[in-house]
């Protein structure tokens, strides 16, 4: 295990490193936004074969709250990682927010995304329906999450959540998803109280794509379905 602080744009972020780089290196990015790490399960299913990089989002966790949450300076924050790392490439996932972070990184850095792996996203979209079916089985079901050793913070929340909406307003977004040359894995669970047809959209419209539904599973994929996640996750990865 190796626990590590990356300096960026006045920021230190938050970063630890373990298991092996024998297939290469795994970024793993968490939900919210304004989330702490909670995916040290996700990464211990992988680290036989790759180094997996998990890291805290700038306001997050152990790194520094500034104040400076849009996408663009966390996907900044994302490069700075990389290259601290002294990566040319690397897998890029996430779980929730941190799913459609990961993808829309591959689409500013394409050269940088070996892959991406899309656990449980919202995906690349402003839909108010979608909005209300979460809302009303999130009052009607509640949800499980993911315990977390620090507190939500709503700050990155609002400003994560306000510039995401203008960036899936971009004029050429789903052309460019299209043309993406990077494999990607759309995991989703059957029983998640967020849809998941953005997601099958996505995988629709992206032609090096893989979809895969695990029925019983939650939003928080791997509580109750560990080795269904564990089995899809090193299918694509190919380990």
């Amino acid at each position: 295990m190796m626990e590590r602080y990356i300096e960026n744009e006045g920021a230190s972020i938050w970063t630890e490193a373990q298991g092996t780089a024998r297939k290469g290196t795994v970024l793993l990015a968490s939900g919210g936004p304004g989330c702490c790490d909670y995916l040290r399960p996700v990464s211990e299913m992988l680290e036989d074969a790759y180094r997996v990089i998990r890291f805290e989002q700038r306001g997050c966790g152990r790194s520094t709250a500034d104040g400076h949450y849009d996408l663009q300076t966390i996907l900044r924050d994302m490069e700075a990682v990389r290259e601290a790392y002294g990566l040319e490439k690397w897998i890029v996932s996430g779980h929730s927010w941190g799913a459609d972070l990961s993808l829309i990184y591959a689409l500013e850095y394409p050269e940088r995304a070996a892959a991406v792996v899309f656990m449980a996203g919202i995906g690349l979209q402003r839909n108010h329906e979608w909005r209300e079916i979460f809302f009303e089985n999130q009052e009607a079901l509640g949800e499980e999450l993911p315990p977390m050793e620090y507190p939500f913070n709503s700050q990155v929340n609002e400003q994560g959540n306000q510039s995401f909406r203008e960036y899936v307003q971009g004029a050429k977004l789903y052309s460019d998803l299209a043309a993406m040359k990077c494999p990607v894995l759309f995991l989703c669970g059957g029983q998640d109280i967020r849809p998941q047809w953005p997601a099958e959209q996505l995988h629709n419209l992206m032609p090096n794509s893989t979809f895969c539904l695990l029925p019983e599973a939650v939003h928080v994929l791997w509580l109750h379905h560990t080795q269904e996640v564990r089995k899809a996750l090193r299918g694509f990865l190919k380990i």
